[in-house]
């Protein structure tokens, strides 16, 4: 059974920091397409940044473009999300999901096979 566990939200101020991790267990392979999305209260969940299978290619948000970096360690079947300068408006609970192949369309979330339950990341104004 294929579980993506994110960890690592919380609470800071505005212009602070949070690294959030996304850990897989059930794959064989820790070769996969990574997306992070976040969902604000009250508004549709939205793609935040990606990483491709074989870590050469990331894609941002463009509002989080030059503050978010995505990255992976392979042997830890983990992707993290390190996000600098955060803003009142990144507050939201923020998924990770998987896709067992890379279909592209990395930012339509059906094209995802597996998330994460999601990590709350509030930023105080």
């Amino acid at each position: 059974q294929v579980q993506l566990v994110e960890s690592g939200g919380g609470l800071v101020q505005a212009g602070g920091s949070l690294g959030l991790s996304c850990a897989a267990s059930g794959l064989i392979s820790s070769y996969y397409p990574v997306g992070w999305f976040r969902q604000a209260p009250g508004m549709e969940r939205e793609f935040v940044a990606r990483i491709s299978w074989n870590g050469d290619s990331t894609t941002y948000a463009d509002s989080v473009k030059g503050r978010f970096t995505i990255s992976r360690d392979y042997a830890k079947f983990t992707v993290y999300l390190q996000m600098n300068s955060l803003k009142h408006g990144d507050t939201a609970v923020y998924y990770c999901a998987a896709q067992l192949c890379d279909r592209g369309s990395f930012y339509i979330q059906n094209k995802y096979d597996y998330w994460g339950q999601g990590t709350q990341v509030t930023v105080a104004s």
